[in-house]
């Protein structure tokens, strides 16, 4: 049975009414969980913070795998604490497999099991520019590698690096923006303009963006991508919420690059973490939920192909994991009322096809509440699943003040598709 671990904040504006008893709107905010349990705990203090912010609301707290409670565990005590509406909210940077099709799977189920409760979902926090704000701050608390000693001749030892400020100018300095990768274009180019933005708020020679899972460039291709861009100083960052396991391969794999070039200066940025830029972000999606306003970008998603379309993808930790699994022979159609089969994560593979119509106000799952025609495409791309046959039918300045005004020819794109067989 799933525990929560403190992800509810209770207070006394009440402002539901059911059978003549008031009950405060319920807010259940959807992290992704990790294996690594101080990333868990790093979602549940946030989690904390943002309950604080809306007193007035009744804040719960669940995970989509890794960690408990589940998402079904987490709406099972929305409602054993009386909500008839449940205003769902996910913790995710941007619109993937998680927000596209597990979450909206979870709730579907948890409709069939609770005719009588309604639930609204929100969105992702998306391409926004206090996340660039927020990675500004980062680079300045960027931390410069340990410095590596080899013994010259006599025994002395040779500080290859140096110790004090870097003097390095911004113009011979590369950012490298590492994002968590999947197979969805949309989710994939979004981390590309949070790099474009940053970018035109530094004078750095270049922000590069890469990937260290599923899509390309990978974070080995980005780092030599700024060297032959002839940087002398590269500032990494990583696109991620919290700690996990990614995050600890990604500083790993710095570090390993860092002692295999003693002559550049690398430098290691931290995850976007509880900090009061991103805790607006989030506040804004919970208010715009509450609202009814929330809606996605269909004009990229992938899920408008044909049906025949056959696609592979990873299923692994959205900002924090690690694993892969196979699916095959899912098939759902969405309307009114009807929600789609039970999706189970293990070794086994299925497909999934989707129908959406515009009068139902989204796409591809039973009945969520959303403000506008939202068409919430699925696919599980953060977590290593790989997946067949899964069509979708649609109808219908911290520190710097100067600016780009001309990019660099772009590198030859890579020929190859975006995912990564594993």
């Amino acid at each position: 049975m799933d525990s929560a671990k403190g992800g509810a904040a209770h207070t006394s504006d009440n402002n539901n009414n059911i059978e003549g008893v008031q009950t405060m709107r319920t807010v259940l905010l959807v992290g992704h969980g990790s294996r690594v349990q101080a990333g868990n705990e790093e979602l549940l203090e946030f989690t904390r913070l943002l309950a604080a912010r809306k007193p007035e609301l009744k804040v719960e707290t669940c995970f989509i795998e890794l960690a408990s409670p589940s998402i079904a565990g987490g709406i099972a005590r929305c409602i054993e604490g009386g909500a008839a509406e449940i205003y769902v909210v996910p913790i995710i940077l941007f619109a993937a497999g998680h927000s596209k099709l597990d979450i909206p799977m979870a709730i579907d189920e948890a409709k069939q099991r609770y005719p009588g409760v309604k639930f609204i979902y929100g969105r992702p926090l998306g391409v926004q520019d206090r996340a660039v704000d927020i990675l500004l701050e980062r680079i300045q608390e960027a931390e410069r590698l340990p410095v590596v000693q080899v013994k010259a001749a006599g025994g002395m030892d040779l500080d290859l690096r140096g110790n004090g400020a870097s003097t390095i100018e911004d113009k011979d300095t590369i950012v490298l923006l590492m994002g968590r990768g999947g197979s969805d274009p949309d989710a994939n180019s979004d981390l590309y303009k949070i790099s474009r933005m940053l970018w035109e708020k530094t004078g750095y020679r270049s922000v590069e963006s890469c990937f260290i899972a599923i899509a390309k460039p990978s974070l080995p291709d980005g780092l030599e991508r700024c060297l032959a861009l002839g940087a002398r100083k590269i500032i990494v960052l990583p696109y991620l919420l919290f700690t996990g396991v990614l995050m600890q391969q990604f500083a790993e794999r710095v570090a390993q690059f860092a002692a295999e070039h003693p002559g550049l200066e690398v430098e290691i940025g931290g995850t976007l973490g509880a900090h009061p830029l991103l805790a607006d972000m989030l506040t804004e999606r919970i208010e715009e939920t509450l609202e009814g306003r929330a809606f996605s970008n269909c004009d990229n998603c992938k899920y408008r192909d044909a049906a025949s379309l056959h696609h592979h993808h990873h299923h692994g930790e959205e900002g924090h994991g690690e694993h892969e699994h196979e699916h095959h022979g899912h098939g759902h159609h969405s309307h009114e009322g009807h929600g789609h089969g039970h999706h189970e994560h293990g070794d086994h593979e299925h497909g999934h096809v989707h129908h959406c119509h515009e009068e139902h106000g989204h796409c591809g799952h039973g009945n969520h509440e959303h403000g506008q025609h939202e068409c919430t495409h699925h696919e599980h791309d953060e977590h290593g699943h790989t997946q067949h046959a899964h069509g979708h039918h649609c109808h219908g300045q911290h520190g710097r003040n100067e600016r780009h005004d001309v990019t660099e020819a772009a590198a030859l794109a890579d020929d190859q598709a975006l995912r990564q067989p594993r």
